[in-house]
């Protein structure tokens, strides 16, 4: 699969009728790989082994509704008290990052209501913090350490 631009990670991956598939540490089984997919376990290695992030507190693809609609935000993020502080919408790495991408994951944010908000496609990573209270966002240049 691609370099990205993250750490390097050591994946298990197999072959099967449906394709190549990558184990999901965690969700525990294994997974499709697309290139969608490829970002998101690389994602979701790096905010656990280098930003701290405990994997029981990272959910991959949890169900959540919207206007009545199903929606699966790719990584919601979890403080130890269980309130969402980082909604992660990944994207292959050959689809551009641009405004509509943003809007995407803020209507996800506007259930979830995370403080951040991180947008990659594994090449870049765009990460705003979100103010509920006055409805404005501030472009971030570090993703956040996990903070207990």
């Amino acid at each position: 699969m691609e370099r990205l631009n993250l750490p390097p990670f050591n994946f298990n991956i197999r072959e099967s009728t449906e394709g190549n598939e990558i184990w999901d540490e965690f969700r525990k089984k294994y997974i499709v790989l697309t290139p969608e997919e490829w970002v998101r376990q690389n994602f979701l290695r790096f905010l656990n082994q280098y930003l701290s992030y405990p994997r029981t507190l990272l959910k991959v693809e949890g169900s959540m509704k919207y206007n009545k609609l199903s929606k699966r935000p790719d990584i919601v993020a979890y403080s130890s008290s269980g309130a969402p502080i980082m909604l992660v919408e990944c994207k292959a790495s050959y689809v551009k990052i641009t405004e509509e991408t943003f809007k995407q994951a803020s209507v996800y944010n506007k259930v979830v209501r995370a403080r951040y908000l991180v947008v990659t496609n594994g090449l870049q990573h765009f990460i705003c913090e979100q103010n509920f209270e006055t409805g404005t966002s501030l472009f971030l240049k570090e993703i956040p350490v996990y903070q207990v």
